[in-house]
């Protein structure tokens, strides 16, 4: 074979051997997809003896989106949040768990809108992965919104579900 024939074989060759070698694949969680946090919103925890509350929406104020509430070491949550419109179920989802809970509405009085509540176990997958995951979505029809912790309010949610058992 002649040098000006092997040339451009070898330059094909490495074309398609480029064209073949996979891209490296990312395992960080932010790349996988977990949604960002949004300014001023976040999860605050509040600890009273016997209680414990991990709020997501706007400090001090009562811009509320979800709220988890459990008694100190039960293992038992009762899960509010606001909504548009009376709903018969709280809809989560985190890191591709979801569960759907039963749940009651009552008029929000601090706004306009639904107090929506719920019963779950912190067991619940969604729960478990929401305490890994620092995020967790709440779903109304086809609406989507997910409540993404801060890097510095992440220990909070640890805290939280370490708290309540």
């Amino acid at each position: 074979m002649h040098a000006t024939k092997t040339v451009p074989a070898l330059l094909a060759l490495s074309a398609l051997a480029a064209c073949a070698t996979p891209a490296p694949v990312s395992t960080s969680v932010a790349d996988a997809g977990a949604p960002a946090p949004v300014a001023n919103y976040d999860w605050h925890l509040h600890q009273e003896p016997g209680e414990d509350t991990l709020a997501y929406g706007l400090a001090n104020s009562d811009e509320l989106k979800l709220q988890l509430v459990c008694r100190t070491g039960s293992g038992r949550l009762e899960l509010g949040a606001i909504a548009d419109k009376p709903m018969r179920e709280l809809y989560l989802e985190s890191g591709g768990d979801t569960e759907r809970y039963p749940a009651r509405s009552e008029a929000a009085g601090i706004n306009d809108g639904e107090y929506v509540s719920a019963d779950a176990q912190t067991k619940d997958p969604v729960f478990q992965r929401f305490r890994r995951l620092g995020w967790i979505a709440a779903w109304q029809g086809d609406d989507r919104e997910t409540y993404a912790a801060h890097p510095a309010s992440k220990p909070d949610i640890e805290r939280f579900f370490a708290a309540c058992g």
